[in-house]
């Protein structure tokens, strides 16, 4: 039988006597601890640069071009987040969006997940509202970090395969156009977050444009 004095924080030390020898071996918490934060380290993916952001005053021109493309105009329903997920495309190097609203404002932040693109199809995520979209994350990924804000102040997470490009935050879409670019990090998929989580009464009416550069 051995008996163990259970540490209290890095620094302390583990005590381990053997109750037939008598002997006596002293282990540092300290140099465990640093030994789980390394590996912890290893596995954060690399930061993301900043992307770059800038707006559009012919808005009336986009919306109407827009109005006749397929699949570029929708309606974020009051409470909910829509999330557009663009992978990354071998020919292309960067990814580019164009948005505008009817109207009123409407929230927008971009985020990338490092996982393997398996298809270079766009798809919508909508959930009712971020909430909604975190605990529905929560149960595909394990090993949750909890970070703060990510998203307009609301609880959330960061996973560690997730980096945050531009955090949530509302953009006056409805009297500018609002474009931006981001040099592809590596392989994975841009969430593009369209948040009308914290409007309880009005749905918005979004055009959008999402398209890859070389």
């Amino acid at each position: 039988m051995t008996k163990y004095c259970t540490p209290q924080g890095p620094g302390d030390v583990v005590m381990i006597q053997s109750e037939h020898t008598g002997a006596v071996d002293v282990l540092s918490a300290e140099l465990e601890t640093t030994d789980l934060l390394g590996d912890q380290r290893k596995a954060q993916p690399p930061p993301l640069t900043p992307a770059s952001t800038w707006t559009v005053s012919q808005i009336k021109e986009f919306k109407t071009k827009m109005g006749r493309e397929k699949n570029a105009r929708m309606v974020v329903k009051r409470g909910e987040v829509v999330t557009v997920r663009v992978p990354t495309h071998p020919d292309g190097k960067r990814v580019c969006w164009e948005f505008a609203t009817d109207d009123y404002d409407i929230g927008f932040g971009v985020y990338f997940d490092w996982t393997p693109v398996t298809s270079t199809a766009i798809t919508v995520q909508v959930s009712e509202s971020s909430d909604e979209e975190d605990e529905e994350e929560e149960e595909e990924i394990e090993g949750l970090a909890p970070v703060g804000d990510v998203e307009r102040g609301s609880k959330s997470y960061l996973r560690i395969r997730y980096g945050e490009i531009m955090p949530v935050y509302r953009r006056d879409s409805h009297r500018e156009v609002q474009a931006g670019s981001h040099d592809y990090p590596g392989e994975g998929i841009y969430l593009l977050k369209f948040d009308n989580s914290y409007s309880l009464l009005r749905n918005k009416t979004l055009f959008f444009h999402v398209y890859y550069t070389s």
